[in-house]
């Protein structure tokens, strides 16, 4: 029912007063004179002849009220809608006089007694002085009724109670004892004897597009997770006067105007538990990867109140991602939400993977998150963790491309929920949601077929809140609530290098930095193309490693000074000595930063190679050479001298004595490579 018909009914309503009897009798006559009706609605007659037919008409004899409200309606064109104002002005005058009307579904037509019986228990359940049947057969119901009254149904036909019985043995275990069973199914029945199945209903008024406008459902709560009768889940999105607006997690297939929605009381959720880690799973926690069932005990809401601040403690343990430039100039610690930034193709998920990699044996759980993505890609991604045996700490969960707006919208919260699992239970979580650009297009592409209004990119106005919500659930909390920590890392797709947009400007706010990766400087070569001067770590520098902070101290500072001359000085050849020094040294900084994907480093590796570096240790050594020299250096330091790179991975500091064998075994080294550079 549209909003168009309640007003018109409450217009008449309010005319006509309460004798509706009286007004519907004179309007079914007036519908059932053919000439008339057909006269009335036809286009070929003008309004004034139309409303000297409806002031003639001797069906409407003292209906002043009614003649006066079919006038307005030949006005708005709206005769057509006749019918249903007149049910819907029957209800609220019944309603008035407190009375009420429901609908029984009987599989065979019910005798005057039993309709006595129904109408005297809806009364004494709804404090109603009348009640009003609408008597509908249905033999597929078995035996017994069904009763809607005031969307609410009560369930006592026979298909209901073996619907019930049928549930009953699926969420029983399955021990595959014959004993066992005869008695889950004894108590089943038992239980199912005299129960009467009483849920809040709704009616489809539209379905299309991943999204069901419901009529009823008055008590639903926004998140609530509602079932239709093709046994496709929904969520609420939009709680209006007359209608509901849900979300289909599902197929829509056989769901048609009239078909029945009803609510199940309990907000969206998915199961979480250690059964989860080692696999894929769609954004209902659906396994997808051809593995078999997963078992699980608990369930969360995928929607959850980020934590407070008494619970949660400051971020001062590092979370390494092994990326040399990262780690020593844009730090993550445990804990924080650091936002990964840039455009199409530049390398943002290859950070993320490396430092999901670098994860290994660090006690650590990871959830990637594939919104929008491509199934291919994402089946890529899971071989790649497979292979450097990532898979065993690790849940991806994927909603792709193909799967629709609703399912890419919960993705994210989904894998939020899964994590908090973890964190409650006190163990380290890393999540990355890739990318919440997508997950911004899936909201805003759900939020305009709910015909909620456009903003700003035709965005609505609640889409910061979207973000915002997911990202504070990322945190480090207190030993007294777990004890736990998760660490975000969101994902947002720039055009041409535009971080003033709507949703990167959003993000930005939300998040403790930005790692932004810049076109030019991966097309140049540099890889990661992490851009120094827009990135940075506003918390991290507090969780650093004391051996990489000790040594990157003057790193960025380096690089910002020879981005800087390099623009200046591309076109002159008579440069000072001076500044021939900082481009040759920023050189070296960028060829050691380049690191191939997939080979995190350890924190050993990192420090050696900073220190040798930012100390103008390889100054004599060439610009093409710099990388595999140093990398060399440190393989030799691992073979021959573990003690010292057991030494800094343990106490993450570098100490004097370290920095004394280091330049020793410098030295010696380069005497041994230096005739191949000669050469």
């Amino acid at each position: 029912m549209s909003e168009t018909t309640q007003r018109y009914a409450a217009a008449l309503f309010g005319a006509a007063g309460h004798d509706a009897k009286a007004v519907r009798a004179a309007a079914e006559a007036l519908m059932a004179d053919q000439p008339l009706w057909t006269a009335l609605q036809s286009r070929a007659v003008t309004l004034t002849e139309k409303k000297q037919l409806i002031r003639d008409a001797a069906e409407l004899d003292g209906q002043e009220a009614l003649k006066t409200f079919l006038g307005l309606a030949a006005e708005a064109d709206a005769l057509g809608e006749l019918p249903a104002i007149l049910a819907e002005y029957s209800r609220l005058a019944l309603a008035a006089q407190g009375g009420v009307e429901c609908r029984v579904t009987c599989a065979r037509q019910p005798d005057e007694a039993t309709q006595e019986a129904i109408r005297q228990a809806v009364c004494k359940l709804r404090g109603a002085s009348n009640a009003v049947l609408e008597i509908r057969i249905d033999p597929a119901i078995l035996g017994g009724f069904v009763l809607d009254v005031d969307g609410v149904t009560y369930d006592r036909s026979v298909k209901g109670r073996l619907d019930r019985l049928a549930r009953g043995m699926q969420d029983a275990p399955d021990s595959g004892d014959m004993d066992r069973l005869a008695d889950q199914m004894k108590a089943a029945i038992a239980g199912n004897t005299d129960e009467v199945d009483a849920v809040e209903t709704g009616r489809v008024l539209s379905v299309g597009d991943g999204i069901a406008n419901v009529s009823g459902l008055r008590r639903a709560v926004y998140g609530e997770m509602v079932e239709f009768e093709n046994g496709t889940p929904g969520i609420v999105l939009d709680l209006r006067r007359s209608r509901t607006g849900v979300i289909l997690l599902g197929s829509q297939e056989g769901l048609t105007e009239g078909s029945l929605c009803r609510r199940t009381g309990r907000p969206a959720d998915v199961p979480v538990g250690d059964a989860l880690v080692g696999r894929t799973v769609n954004a209902l926690g659906q396994p997808i990867d051809g593995l078999g069932p997963i078992e699980t005990s608990e369930r969360l809401p995928i929607e959850h109140e980020a934590s407070g601040v008494i619970s949660r403690e400051p971020v001062n343990q590092p979370m390494q991602t092994g990326i040399l430039a990262i780690d020593a100039m844009v730090p993550i610690g445990r804990g924080q939400r650091e936002l990964i930034i840039g455009d199409r193709q530049t390398g943002k998920t290859a950070i993320a993977v490396d430092a999901i990699l670098n994860q290994k044996g660090q006690d650590m759980i990871c959830i990637y998150v594939a919104i929008g993505q491509k199934e291919s890609t994402v089946a890529r991604l899971r071989e790649t963790f497979r292979q450097y045996g990532a898979m065993a700490y690790t849940i991806i969960v994927s909603a792709p491309a193909g799967e629709g707006a609703p399912m890419q919208y919960i993705a994210p919260y989904a894998g939020a929920a899964m994590g908090e699992y973890f964190m409650a239970h006190g163990k380290d979580v890393l999540i990355v949601y890739d990318d919440l650009s997508k997950h911004a297009v899936a909201y805003r592409t759900l939020s305009l077929l709910l015909r909620r209004s456009p903003g700003r990119e035709a965005y609505p106005g609640d889409v910061f809140y979207l973000h915002s919500r997911l990202l504070e659930r990322a945190c480090r909390l207190t030993k007294e609530y777990g004890g736990g920590s998760m660490t975000a890392l969101p994902i947002v797709e720039t055009q041409a290098g535009d971080v003033s947009a709507y949703i990167p400007t959003n993000v930005i706010s939300i998040t403790d930095g930005q790692i932004y990766l810049e076109t030019n400087l991966f097309h140049s070569g540099q890889r990661p193309a992490v851009n120094v001067g827009l990135s940075v770590s506003r918390v991290g520098g507090s969780a650093q490693t004391r051996a990489i902070k000790k040594t990157a101290g003057t790193l960025r500072i380096d690089l910002a000074r020879y981005r800087e001359l390099e623009v200046f000085t591309q076109f002159s050849s008579d440069l000072d000595p001076e500044t021939r020094k900082a481009l040759d040294h920023g050189k070296r900084m960028m060829a050691l930063l380049r690191q191939p994907r997939c080979t995190p480093m350890a924190v050993s590796r990192q420090a050696v190679i900073l220190y040798i570096a930012t100390n103008g240790l390889l100054a004599d050594v060439p610009v093409e050479e710099v990388s595999r020299f140093a990398n060399a250096f440190v393989d030799l330091l691992e073979r021959e001298q573990p003690a010292l790179i057991g030494e800094i991975d343990e106490t993450g500091a570098l100490s004097g004595t370290a920095t004394e064998q280091i330049r020793t075994t410098l030295d010696s080294y380069k005497k041994q490579v230096s005739a191949q550079w000669k050469a």
